[in-house]
């Protein structure tokens, strides 16, 4: 009888941890993130709404669940959620947090006039709060959404205007300078590509390794390097270059395996394809990049069944 008792009271104990532990609803977001990755994207989305339930007002938790639902693909309800956070989240970096989750949101599902009006709420709030560096960022990320959607005049504009607001008065350190140049290069590069003027963006690429050269060949630089001569050579048609060199870059980058599935594919080699196709899914990040591959990635997995 004495065993038993001790036995009901240990149940009894453990059962109250787990009590304790589901009304946390930090602990709940924390589990829920650890979910998020290791890829297990209905435990989070399931723990998430446990945890907005306990606190309905919690905007971090609202932002935790609209992203988790944008990488299943349930637009609509990841937007409620993450535009009651942005009603809730105090003013600053919370309510540009989530407004910037939003605007990524309506990337996701392709709702491009959507997404710019966001990121215009966005840059206008961050100009207002003194940060011209993020309102410059804003413009910069809408141009990249527009030009990997095929819109090159949009993603132009967008990306000159950031370049713009973002480059360094004549006083500032040479450092910064340099990365401006860095930077603007990149992104002429793979405009002019894009728009299939490889003869100009290979000139923007010789450009960046110029200035790549004085900035001494950083690993942050090398990085985006692959990424530009990968991307000139897709467009070029050189698909196996564009393979090679995007493979030894960053390969947790979203994007990037994205492209380097489309090159495959283009090869004609639909295994390849298919696998970095789900590794460009897997990589379960809302962040620009994924905005822009994630849903490209699972169409194509779709078409290539």
């Amino acid at each position: 009888m004495r065993r038993l008792a001790l036995l009901s009271l240990a149940v009894i104990g453990f059962s109250a941890v787990l009590s304790t532990q589901a009304a946390d609803p930090d602990a709940l977001v924390r589990q829920g993130r650890a979910f998020v990755n290791q890829g297990k994207l209905d435990d989070a989305e399931r723990v998430f709404r446990q945890a907005l339930a306990i606190n309905p007002r919690a905007f971090e938790t609202a932002v935790a669940l609209g992203t988790v639902l944008d990488l299943k693909g349930q637009y609509p309800e990841a937007q409620s959620h993450l535009q009651r956070a942005i009603d809730l989240a105090p003013a600053g970096p919370p309510r540009n947090q989530a407004t910037n989750a939003l605007a990524l949101s309506f990337a996701f599902e392709g709702r491009l006039a959507e997404a710019q009006k966001r990121f215009e709420e966005l840059r206008a709030r961050l100009k207002a709060e003194g940060d011209p560096a993020g309102a410059a960022a804003a413009a910069r990320s809408l141009g990249r959404i527009y030009l990997e959607s095929g819109d090159t005049v949009n993603g132009r504009r967008w990306y000159e205007l950031g370049y713009q607001e973002s480059k360094p008065a004549a006083g500032q350190p040479e450092s910064e300078q340099l990365l401006w140049q860095l930077r603007w290069h990149h992104a002429q590069g793979r405009i002019s590509a894009r728009e299939g003027r490889l003869d100009e963006a290979k000139k923007h690429l010789a450009e960046f390794e110029s200035v790549m050269q004085k900035r001494g060949r950083q690993n942050d630089d090398n990085d985006i390097y692959r990424w530009l001569v990968g991307y000139i050579a897709y467009y070029s048609k050189e698909y196996d270059r564009a393979i090679a060199e995007l493979a030894r870059g960053n390969l947790s980058d979203s994007f990037v395996l994205k492209t380097i599935a489309t090159a495959y594919e283009a090869k004609g080699d639909l295994a390849n394809a298919r696998e970095y196709y789900r590794r460009a899914i897997d990589t379960n990040v809302h962040n620009l990049q994924a905005s822009i591959a994630r849903p490209f990635a699972r169409q194509k997995l779709a078409s290539l069944r």
